[in-house]
């Protein structure tokens, strides 16, 4: 899968949510991630510019976690690359087997996130400990379609809710170990 996404520092969540509101955007649901990224023991992922996670999502009462690896990004504009995500019943057991194979638990980036759905697109608003509010709108496409026109949509939707600049292809792993 390929993952299209394009992220943009926001001034605050309130009149966003208006915005989204007017171009008929459906709240979906709130939830809380908590993120362990990895590193590998044969390459870096921050030169390499791919990512391993395993993520915690808590959702009211009901606990799912994933695996993901990111490939690096394929495009200049956003954050666009390859995606690969599995479910799994035990996170501490998938750490613990990364770990002997030498992956080193290299950061946790813990976030709130409010999700919204508009078409084909999901508009997530993170409140990320440590930094600024963010707006990430994205959709996944299948192995070998054209990226290009899910990129240019985003932008579109962006422009419809009045931003403009602002934009950031840098993951909150790298925006939270610059502020390190």
């Amino acid at each position: 899968m390929i993952e299209v996404e394009v992220k943009a520092k926001i001034d605050d969540f309130n009149s966003l949510k208006r915005e989204l509101k007017k171009i008929n955007a459906r709240k979906m649901r709130k939830e809380y991630q908590k993120d362990i990224y990895f590193n590998s023991p044969i390459k870096n992922f921050a030169e390499t510019d791919e990512a391993l996670r395993i993520r915690k999502i808590s959702i009211k009462n009901k606990v799912n976690t994933v695996i993901t690896y990111k490939g690096p990004k394929i495009e200049n504009e956003g954050k666009t690359r390859e995606e690969i995500e599995m479910a799994i019943d035990d996170p501490y057991k998938i750490c613990k087997i990364l770990e002997n194979l030498g992956f080193k638990k290299a950061s946790i980036v813990v976030k709130n996130r409010e999700i919204y759905e508009l078409s084909e697109y999901i508009i997530s608003l993170d409140d990320v400990e440590g930094l600024d509010p963010y707006m990430e709108i994205e959709v996944d496409l299948e192995d070998g379609n054209d990226y290009k026109p899910a990129l240019d949509g985003i932008f579109e939707t962006f422009k419809k809710l009045g931003i403009i600049n602002g934009f950031e292809r840098r993951s909150y792993l790298e925006l939270l170990e610059e502020t390190i």
